[in-house]
C-alpha cells in the first residue's frame, strides 16, 4: 500500500466518523439559576445632579431574562426636587420583573411618607416606576397621626402622598398619646 493509498483511507474513515448522528440533548437540562450575583447593592437615579430615587439591597440576583431577585431585602428612597428625603419602601424580600418593569416586595413591607408622617404596612406591594405608582390587592394598615385604616386593595402615588383603599375594613381616630 502506497502513501497516498493510506492517506485516503485515512480520510475516508475520518469523514465517515465525523458525519455520525445528532447527540441526544434531551437528558440536558437548562439552568434557571442567576447569572451574576451582587453584593451591597446601591444603585441611585439622579436628574440634574439631584438623586431622585435610591435602591438598597444586601444582595442582588441576576437572571438571564433580565429579572432580579433581592431574597435578603430591598430598600427604596424617594427624593423630592431639591433632593430631601420624602418616601421610604422596605421589604423583606424584593423582585423585580423586567418585563412588567415592576418591582414587587414580599414579607413585611412597609412604606413610610416622612413628610406626612404616614405609614403603611402589608405583606405584598408593587411599584410600577413607569407609572410611578404603588399598589397591593393584599390587606394594608395605613396609619397617619390622627387616624388609623384598615383595608385590603390599595393604590397610591409612589411617594405615598395620595392614596386610595379599595375595601376598608375598620377606620378610626387615634386618640392624643395612645402609642402606635
Amino acid at each position: 500500500m502506497t502513501k497516498l493509498q493510506v492517506v485516503f483511507i485515512f480520510l475516508v474513515f475520518f469523514i465517515l466518523t465525523a458525519c455520525g448522528g445528532e447527540e441526544d440533548t434531551s437528558f440536558l437540562e437548562s439552568y434557571l439559576g442567576p447569572t451574576s450575583i451582587a453584593y451591597d447593592v446601591d444603585l441611585s437615579h439622579s436628574d440634574s445632579t439631584v438623586i431622585k430615587i435610591n435602591l438598597k439591597a444586601k444582595r442582588q440576583l441576576e437572571f438571564s431574562n433580565g429579572d432580579n431577585e433581592f431574597p435578603d431585602g430591598i430598600e427604596i428612597y424617594f427624593y423630592s426636587k431639591e433632593g430631601e428625603l420624602t418616601t421610604t419602601i422596605r421589604a423583606d424580600r424584593g423582585y423585580y420583573i423586567r418585563k412588567e418593569d415592576i418591582y414587587r416586595g414580599e414579607g413585611d413591607v412597609q412604606v413610610e411618607n416622612l413628610e406626612k408622617q404616614q405609614k403603611l404596612a402589608s405583606e405584598e406591594l408593587f411599584w410600577n416606576p413607569t407609572k410611578k405608582k404603588i399598589y397591593t390587592e393584599k390587606f394594608v394598615t395605613i396609619q397617619d397621626p390622627q387616624r388609623l385604616i384598615k383595608g385590603t386593595g390599595m393604590e397610591a402615588d409612589e411617594s405615598f402622598s395620595e392614596y386610595e383603599i379599595y375595601s376598608v375594613i375598620d377606620s378610626r381616630t387615634i386618640i392624643p398619646g395612645e402609642g402606635n
